[in-house]
């Protein structure tokens, strides 16, 4: 292992003991901040000074993504006219590793005079930021996990998770939900993820359905037309069954000669996995990595067969 591998694993060491360092610091000041936040009736302005300032643009496009309506601005804009984008029903999340930085502490007492609540994220609960905050998140750390001790490396990642931990506590807060997530990210895959359903990629057309007094011989031709390594079986207009691919090989090797004597029935699955057209593909592919399966069937309330949606289908 090269001398360079050896840094490497130190500093992930020391970064994440840092962030188990951060759980027995956690306080009421914790449940205060995520109160506070919870009954802000404006934004929750996220700001701070060069590395602090790039943690919190990324905690601020965190919280606006998840519930929370957020955005970061420098302390340095703020001297020069945009005081004003803060208004009296927002909540400040001011963030500084030593909680003395000079341009968040000029405009604390024009926050605290207006009676904005400050959450103050420090490093340094003993700080002027800390003391005067309306409650204090301490990110502070042991060390940073810079081979000289002195680079931004451990407090950064700390305030950044600790940032994460916010927003989380702050979703399960909102009961923040997937399809919530969603219409947050509308032009993303995650997006259209969330919110497809079976019926916008089920395939309902030339669908392979048999009979279950099919013979596997003839069945066997039908799933190859399907190309989609099944076929279904369906009697009096309702879903029976199901036989994939790895059925018929195993019925041709335990049944050998007497392979094309069998029907559907002798080798289907009976109640295959079905969901409805309003089905989720999250929840879809959350069915098939349970049961281990790669296609599930769509049925209506009467198990009429309406389409199939495989893995492939769900891929984009």
């Amino acid at each position: 292992m090269s001398k360079w591998t050896e840094t490497a694993i130190k500093c992930l060491q020391d970064e994440a003991q840092a962030l188990l360092d951060l759980i027995p610091q956690l306080d009421a000041d914790f449940d205060r901040s995520v109160e506070i936040v919870l009954h802000c009736k404006g934004k929750l302005v996220v700001t701070g000074v060069g590395k602090s300032g790039h943690i919190g643009a990324k905690i601020a496009a965190t919280l606006s993504s998840t519930g929370t309506p957020s955005f970061f601005i420098n302390p340095l804009d703020i001297f020069h006219g945009d005081l004003g984008v803060i208004t009296k029903d927002d909540v400040v999340l001011a963030i500084s590793n030593s909680g003395q930085t000079d341009e968040l502490l000029r405009f604390l007492p024009y926050l605290l005079d207006n009676h904005i609540p400050v959450i103050g994220m420090t490093g340094n609960p003993d700080s002027l930021l800390a003391r005067y905050a309306t409650a204090h998140l301490n990110a502070s750390v042991a060390r940073e996990a810079c081979p000289l001790g002195l680079a931004p490396t451990s407090s950064t990642t700390a305030a950044l998770a600790l940032g994460d931990a916010l927003a989380c506590a702050l979703m399960e807060a909102r009961h923040f939900k997937a399809s919530d997530f969603a219409q947050f990210h509308p032009g993303g895959t995650l997006g259209r993820r969330l919110l497809t359903r079976a019926k916008d990629v089920m395939r309902s057309d030339d669908l392979p359905v048999v009979a279950p007094a099919m013979r596997l011989g003839e069945a066997v031709i039908h799933m190859s037309k399907g190309r989609l390594g099944l076929c279904v079986a369906v009697a009096e207009g309702r879903v029976v069954g199901i036989i994939t691919d790895g059925d018929v090989r195993r019925a041709m090797e335990n049944s050998q000669d007497k392979f094309f004597a069998l029907t559907v029935a002798d080798i289907m699955t009976p109640e295959p996995k079905s969901v409805t057209p309003e089905t989720k593909i999250t929840d879809i592919e959350a069915i098939m990595y349970r049961f281990k399966i790669h296609s599930v069937l769509v049925c209506d309330a009467d198990r009429r067969l309406l389409g199939i949606v495989d893995s492939y289908s769900m891929m984009f």
